[in-house]
């Protein structure tokens, strides 16, 4: 996962499994494990350049949430955990009545975006097609998924834990960067 890009934990299991000639699935780790060795091999072998990438990410992240902080947006995923890869794009959740409104703010800002469609799981018995654009920042893709502005009382679903996911509002994002600047230097 680290050095192709891989995001999907199943994926990955299974290439690994077929790649070790390994059959029986009950054996293979669970993604908390993964995602666990994932941050330990980047503590071990990304060195700077994995803190630098951590750090554009997270940067481009908060610029986003800047230009769209009418929306409420959350940060979520890999950069907000750490464990993105320079393959990563950042994540990000907003608010809003109607999808449109997103993008015509990002055409009063003059930035470029993509729209598109992002299956998230909200439960165990259900799944949501919600809109999303793409854009870049400071040569960071970044997602955006939108949902209606009740939307923030309840997280999608993490493939990591099965837990609800972990957002990160502007303030939090701008105190991980913060740490991890003070802890670079």
């Amino acid at each position: 996962m680290a050095e192709h890009g891989v995001r999907d934990f199943l994926f990955a299991k299974r290439k690994a499994a077929a790649r070790f000639g390994v059959v029986d699935g009950a054996v293979l780790p669970r993604n908390t494990e993964i995602e666990a060795a994932l941050a330990e091999y980047q503590r071990l072998f990304g060195g700077d350049e994995h803190i630098e990438t951590l750090f554009a990410q997270r940067l481009a992240a908060a610029e986003a949430m800047r230009q769209l902080r009418e929306f409420n947006p959350r940060l979520v995923g890999a950069v907000l955990t750490g464990t993105a890869t320079a393959h990563h794009d950042v994540q990000l959740h907003v608010f809003a009545d109607r999808p449109e409104s997103v993008a015509l703010r990002l055409l009063d800002l003059q930035i470029e975006y993509e729209v598109g469609e992002k299956r998230l799981r909200m439960n165990a018995e259900r799944t949501l097609d919600q809109p999303s654009l793409r854009i870049d920042i400071d040569e960071q893709p970044i997602d955006i998924v939108v949902f209606p502005i009740d939307g923030i009382r309840q997280a999608p679903v993490s493939p990591v834990d099965g837990k609800p996911m972990r957002r990160a509002d502007l303030t939090e994002l701008q105190n991980l960067l913060a740490d991890q600047s003070s802890a670079s230097s």
